[in-house]
C-alpha cells in the first residue's frame, strides 16, 4: 500500500538524499519523513523560527509495502528496550542502522529527550527510563537509508507553505 509521507522545513527537496543528513540522528544519516503530517508541520515551524524563513511541508507518496518486502529494515512498534538501545547506540556513534536500508519508529522529541539523556547520563537506571519511556505514545518517522529506496519507491507530490 502506498502512504502519504512528509518532510518538514524550509525548502522545497523534490529530489532526496539519502546521504545529506548527519551520522548520529536517532535512526542514522538518511532522509527522515513521517506518516503524520502535523508532526511534519510542527517541526518546519520549528525550524522556521530558528532560522528565521518561512516554513514549508514536502508532501511524497511511499510505497512502504514494497520497502519492507525487499529491503533490510527496523521497524519499532514502542519505546522499548531494543528502540531505547538503538537511539542510545546511535546518539553514541555507534552507526546500529549500518545494516539497514530503513528504520522506522519513535521519535526521541521533546517529551522524552530528559529520559533518554538522563539515563545515557547514568543518572537513571534502564528500568527507570523504559517505565517513563512506556507512559508515551510514540510519534513516528522513518529514515530512508538507501538512496536506491528513495528513488524507487518515493515519489515527490510538491511543496507547501505552513502556515
Amino acid at each position: 500500500m502506498k502512504i502519504k509521507v512528509y518532510h518538514g522545513g524550509t525548502e522545497a527537496i523534490s529530489s532526496p538524499r539519502a546521504d545529506a543528513g548527519r551520522r548520529n540522528l536517532d535512526f542514522g544519516q538518511g532522509f527522515y519523513i513521517t506518516d503524520l503530517r502535523q508532526q511534519a508541520s510542527d517541526w518546519a515551524k520549528h525550524v522556521s523560527d530558528r532560522r528565521q524563513i518561512p516554513a514549508v511541508l514536502n508532501v511524497y507518496t511511499l510505497d512502504r509495502d514494497a520497502i519492507l518486502a525487499n529491503y533490510r529494515c527496523k521497524v519499532f512498534d514502542a519505546y522499548d528496550e531494543d528502540w531505547l538501545d538503538f537511539i542510545v547506540e546511535s546518539r553514541l556513534g555507534n552507526n546500529p542502522w549500518i545494516d539497514f536500508d530503513y528504520v522506522e519508529g519513535g521519535v526521541a522529541n521533546d517529551r522524552i529527550i530528559d529520559t533518554i539523556n538522563l539515563y545515557m547520563a547514568d543518572l537513571m537506571t534502564r528500568d527507570k527510563a523504559l517505565e517513563r519511556l512506556s507512559e508515551h505514545r510514540p510519534n513516528n518517522q522513518m529514515c530512508l537509508i538507501n538512496q536506491e529506496i528513495i528513488e524507487k519507491y518515493l515519489t515527490y507530490d510538491g511543496t507547501e507553505e505552513v502556515h
